[in-house]
């Protein structure tokens, strides 16, 4: 098997078999690696491009005394002189000539490498796994994870749909790099930056006897059937919440795992419910109809979190840059909620 070792200094793993051949010697490139700093290569081929220990202390601003030691130390641990002192000039010895091919080529990849890491940190590239609750992931992201592509072509989008609890769990865990959800979110762990506000409206068949009034009031609801979705999906809690906390406790005649299946109960004149603007706006029916509360202004925070300790990649910092955009233009936050995360 050929052996491969990382080299000192780096992180990146060399494919080649490196020999370098002295008297008696044979030094691959695991030997070598034990033997040398990435220091002493680049002062070794300080020394022989520039023929003098002087130059070569000058070119890596570093003292003669210091470098001429760590050429001596490199020296004893190959076991091997690589320079022969005339005077003022150094010239190199053979085995100095077969290291110098290899240092060279050794240093090329290092700084590639160096070069290639420091790029990775600006691109826009690799994976991104986005999570949304889904009263919000059919109607937000679509549209925003098409521009993105397209402006970020070499990054690889995985979307996970599912509840509030599910995904905070997966962004606490390490599964997905951010979600999207409905505040209040209380995990410490998690950073939570609000996206807008958006009002919730009164959703009703279009046949309904409140249908005619262009803004009605939460007491005119007391006697309706809710339709809701179920206790796991935020939503649902908000809208009871919302009403209990103005002492009305609504009657709730259905729940559901869907919101499209809410609407489609609604214009089969099952019953009413809150429904948020996007899914407002995204509604094409003519089968249902929306007003605002005229006492009253529902509203929910759609916010994106991801985990405090982790290493924001310039593919999460763009995509949430470009979610704060669009969601700004549509639904401008107050100073406050502006201020909210943390």
């Amino acid at each position: 098997m050929r052996p491969t070792r990382f080299i000192p200094g780096t992180g990146h793993n060399v494919k080649y078999f490196l020999r370098i051949f002295s008297i008696g010697k044979t030094y691959t490139l695991e030997t070598l690696a034990s033997k040398m700093e990435m220091h002493q290569l680049r002062y070794f081929v300080a020394v022989a491009e520039t023929g003098s220990f002087s130059r070569a202390a000058e070119r890596c601003h570093i003292s003669q005394p210091s470098l001429s030691q760590q050429i001596i130390k490199l020296e004893s641990r190959l076991g091997q002189r690589l320079f022969d002192r005339l005077g003022r000039r150094v010239v190199l010895t053979d085995a100095g000539r077969l290291l110098l091919d290899h240092a060279t080529a050794i240093l090329a990849e290092v700084e590639q490498v160096e070069r290639q890491m420091r790029d990775a940190t600006h691109m826009v590239q690799g994976k991104l796994a986005v999570g949304a609750i889904p009263t919000v992931a059919p109607y937000l992201l679509p549209s925003a994870i098409e521009l993105f592509l397209r402006r970020y072509p070499d990054v690889e989008i995985m979307l996970q749909e599912d509840v509030t609890q599910q995904l905070l769990a997966a962004t606490v865990a390490g599964e997905i790099d951010l979600a999207i959800v409905a505040l209040p979110v209380a995990d410490t762990r998690l950073r939570v930056e609000p996206l807008f506000t958006e009002p919730l409206w009164l959703a009703m068949p279009r046949g309904h006897r409140l249908a005619r009034r262009k803004r009605v009031r939460l007491e005119d609801l007391r006697a309706e059937r809710f339709i809701l979705l179920s206790e796991m999906h935020c939503l649902g809690e908000q809208v009871a919440s919302f009403c209990r906390q103005r002492e009305f406790e609504p009657k709730v005649a259905c729940r559901s795992a869907q919101l499209p299946t809410v609407l489609a109960l609604i214009a089969a004149g099952q019953g009413v419910s809150l429904i948020p603007e996007m899914a407002k706006e995204g509604d094409r029916s003519k089968r249902r109809v929306y007003r605002a509360l005229a006492d009253s202004a529902p509203a929910r925070t759609i916010a994106v979190v991801r985990h405090r300790l982790r290493h924001q990649t310039p593919a999460m910092r763009q995509f949430i840059q470009l979610l704060k955009k669009r969601a700004g233009a549509a639904y401008p936050l107050s100073i406050g909620e502006a201020a909210a995360g943390d």
